[in-house]
C-alpha cells in the first residue's frame, strides 16, 4: 500500500480513537449509527440484528489492500476484558486430549515417553504463542493469525491455511456434542435419551455464543476455572497417593518405572504421542483471535500469552507425571469405547486404583464441562474464520456480515447449522462418518501452528528489510525469532513422524484407510494451496519483505511516541529489584 493511502487511513483511525469512536464501534459507521438505539426493548433486539454499516474503500485499492482494511476495521465488539484471556490463556486448552487422550499415549508410548511427547510439544506451543502474543499485540485484526498469513506470507498460502483452520472448527462442533452424549453414559444413561442430550447440548452452545463475544468470555471463564481446579486438585491428590497417603496405604514411588517400565514400544511409542499431544494443546491459538475483540490487547496479550509457560508446566507436565506414576502402561482399562470414554481416562483409573469413590464422577463431569467448552470455542472460532475469509475475498461476502452487536451472525449460523449433524448420534454409521469428517482436519493445529511462527518470522524480515527495527514493537516475543524457527522445524519433524506412524501403525499392518483417516487434510491443503494458486494466477511463492504491510491495523498509529512510550516502560521495569523483573519476565 502506498504511504499516502497508510497515511489517510491511519488520521481517520486516529481521528475515531481520539473522538472514542473507533473504540466503541470498532468500525467505519456513520453518526447516526454511532448513537445509542431509540425505542422497545423489541426493537432494540431487532435493530441488533442489522448489519454494522463499514467505511467505503477506494476502488483504486488493490485485494491485499482492501483485506488489510477491512479487517482493521471490522465492526467487532471490544468487550473480553483480562481475566478473560487470562482465563482463556490457561484453560482454555485443557479438555480430552489430556484427560482422556493421554491414557491411550501412555498405553502406546509408557510414562516416561508421554513425558518426552508433551514436553517437545510444549516447548514449541510457548514458541508458538509469544510470536502469536507480538503479532496479535501489534495487529490486533479481525481473523488474527487466520488473517496474517495472507498478509505478510502469501495470499494462496492464507487460503489454504485458514481454510483447514475454519473446516477444523466446523467439524468440532458435532464432533464434541456427540462427545458430551457419550460422556453421560459413564452413569448408565439408557440410548433411547442420546439425542435429548444432543438437542441439550447443541441448545446451550448455540444460546451461548448469540450472546456475542460477552457470552463465550463469560462461559470461558466458567469452564476454564472449574478445569483448573480440577487438575491442581488431582495435582495435590496424586503426590498424596504416590507417597502413600492414600485408603489404601503403601508407599508407591516410581515403581511403575520399573516395573512395567518407562517406555512402552521405545523410540516409535514416543513419536506416536506428538499427535496426541497436539491434539490436547489444540486452541492455545484462541488468545490471538480474541485480540480484535479485547479492550485492551497492548497490557492484556502479553500477560495472557506468558500464562501458556505455567499451564504447561503445571497442569500438563506435572498431572502426567502422576499418572505414569500411578497407572502401568499395560492396563486393559487405558483403550477406550472412544476419545471421550470417562472410564479410559487415567485420571478416572488412577483414583479407582486408590479405592477413592465418588471422586471419579466428578472427573467425569469435568469431561462433560471440557468438552461443552471445545464445542464452544468451535463456534466462535469458525465464525471469526468465516468473516475473515470473507473479508479477504475467499469466501462469499455474506459470511462477513457482521451485525451491530459485533456478532458474526451469518458464520454463527452457518457454524450451527452444520452443528445439526451431531443428530446423527443414534445412526449406526455414525462412527464412519465422524471419523472421516475429523480425518478432513486432523493435522490442522499443526498447520495452525508451523503458520504462526511462518507469519513471525516473515514480519521480523519485514521490519529489517525496511529499515526498521523491533523497539517500534509494544510486546517482543521473549523466544525471539529464533524460537519461530525451533518451533516451525519441530512442527515439520512432527508431520514426518505422523506420517511414519500412519504409513506403518503401532501393533496393525499398513492400510490405505488407515494412512489417509491419519494423514487426509495434508493432501487437502496442498490441494487447496495449488487450486488458489491456479485460480488467482499468483505465482509468487512469498510476498517480498519490503512489500510487506505492517501499518495497517495498528491500534497505536504514532509510531514515534509509541517508540517511546515503549522505552519508558523498559526503563521503569529494569530500575525495579530482580524479583519484580523475573515476575514481568515469566507473568
Amino acid at each position: 500500500m502506498s504511504q499516502e493511502k497508510k497515511l489517510d487511513y491511519s488520521i481517520d483511525q486516529e481521528t475515531q480513537l481520539e473522538s472514542g469512536e473507533f473504540h466503541e464501534q470498532n468500525s467505519y459507521v456513520s453518526q447516526s449509527d454511532a448513537s445509542p438505539v431509540e425505542g422497545t426493548r423489541w426493537e432494540r433486539f431487532r435493530d441488533s440484528f442489522k448489519r454494522a454499516d463499514t467505511q467505503d474503500l477506494d476502488p483504486n485499492l488493490t485485494d491485499a489492500e482492501k483485506m488489510a482494511i477491512l479487517t482493521a476495521n471490522a465492526p467487532l465488539k471490544r468487550t473480553l476484558k483480562s481475566r478473560h484471556l487470562q482465563m482463556i490463556a490457561i484453560g482454555g486448552a485443557i479438555g480430552t486430549g489430556l484427560f482422556v487422550g493421554s491414557g491411550k499415549a501412555l498405553a502406546t508410548a509408557g510414562p516416561a515417553g508421554i513425558l518426552i511427547g508433551w514436553a517437545l510439544t510444549g516447548t514449541m506451543i510457548y514458541c508458538m504463542v509469544m510470536a502469536m502474543g507480538e503479532l496479535a499485540v501489534t495487529f490486533p485484526i479481525a481473523g488474527g493469525f487466520t488473517t496474517y498469513a495472507s498478509r505478510f506470507v502469501d495470499e494462496s498460502f492464507g487460503f489454504a491455511f485458514n481454510t483447514i483452520y475454519m473446516l477444523q472448527w466446523l467439524v468440532v462442533l458435532p464432533l464434541e456434542i456427540v462427545a458430551a452424549s457419550i460422556t453421560v453414559n459413564y452413569w448408565g444413561t439408557p440410548d433411547k435419551y442420546r439425542d435429548g442430550f444432543v438437542a441439550l447440548f447443541y441448545v446451550v452452545i448455540v444460546a451461548i455464543n448469540f450472546f456475542g463475544v460477552k457470552g463465550y468470555g463469560e462461559a470461558e471463564f466458567i469452564f476454564s476455572f472449574i478445569k483448573v481446579i480440577t487438575v491442581i486438585g488431582y495435582i495435590i491428590l496424586g503426590v498424596i497417593l504416590v507417597c502413600g497417603g492414600g485408603p489404601q496405604g503403601g508407599y508407591i514411588g516410581g515403581r511403575l518405572w520399573h516395573n512395567p517400565g518407562a517406555f512402552a514400544n521405545g523410540f516409535k511409542g514416543v513419536c506416536s504421542v506428538f499427535v496426541t499431544a497436539a491434539f490436547s494443546f489444540a486452541g492455545s491459538e484462541l488468545v490471538g483471535l480474541a485480540a480484535a475483540e479485547t479492550a485492551n490487547p497492548r497490557k492484556s496479550l502479553p500477560s495472557a500469552a506468558k500464562q501458556v509457560f505455567w499451564r504447561i508446566t503445571l497442569f500438563y507436565i506435572l498431572a502426567l507425571l502422576m499418572v505414569g506414576l500411578l497407572v502401568p502402561y499395560t492396563s486393559d482399562r487405558l483403550i477406550g469405547q472412544s476419545s471421550v470414554d470417562a472410564a479410559a481416562s487415567p485420571f478416572v483409573i488412577s483414583i479407582q486404583n486408590a479405592g477413592i469413590k465418588g471422586l471419579p464422577s466428578v472427573i467425569n463431569v469435568v469431561i462433560l464441562i471440557a468438552v461443552l467448552s471445545v464445542g464452544n470455542s468451535a463456534v466462535f472460532a469458525c465464525s471469526r474464520s468465516m468473516a475473515a475469509l470473507a473479508n479477504q475475498g475467499s469466501l462469499p461476502k455474506i459470511f462477513g456480515y457482521i451485525d451491530r452487536t459485533g456478532r458474526p451472525l451469518v458464520g454463527i449460523i452457518v457454524t450451527c447449522v452444520f452443528g445439526l449433524l451431531s443428530f446423527i448420534a443414534a445412526s449406526p454409521k455414525e462412527g464412519e462418518v465422524f471419523d472421516w469428517l475429523l480425518a478432513l482436519s486432523g493435522l490442522s493445529s499443526l498447520f495452525t501452528w508451523g503458520g504462526i511462527m511462518l507469519c513471525h518470522i516473515r514480519v521480523r524480515r519485514a521490519l529489517a528489510a525496511q529499515n526498521r527495527t523491533t523497539a517500534e514493537l509494544s510486546f517482543t516475543a521473549p523466544t525471539g525469532v529464533w524460537g519461530s524457527v525451533y518451533g516451525f522445524v519441530l512442527i515439520i519433524l512432527i508431520l514426518m513422524a505422523q506420517f511414519w506412524i500412519a504409513l506403518f501403525p503401532i501393533g496393525d499392518k499398513p492400510s490405505a484407510s488407515a494412512f489417509f483417516e491419519a494423514y487426509l487434510s495434508f493432501p487437502i491443503l496442498i490441494a487447496f494451496y495449488i487450486g488458489h494458486k491456479i485460480w488467482k494466477k499468483n505465482w509468487k511463492l512469498f510476498i517480498r519483505a519490503k512489500n510487506i504491510d505492517i501499518d495497517t491495523g495498528r491500534r497505536e498509529t504514532d509510531i514515534e511516541a509509541l517508540k517511546q512510550e515503549i522505552a519508558e516502560e523498559k526503563a521503569f521495569i529494569a530500575s525495579k529489584p530482580f524479583y519484580y523483573r523475573m515476575y514481568k519476565f515469566w507473568c
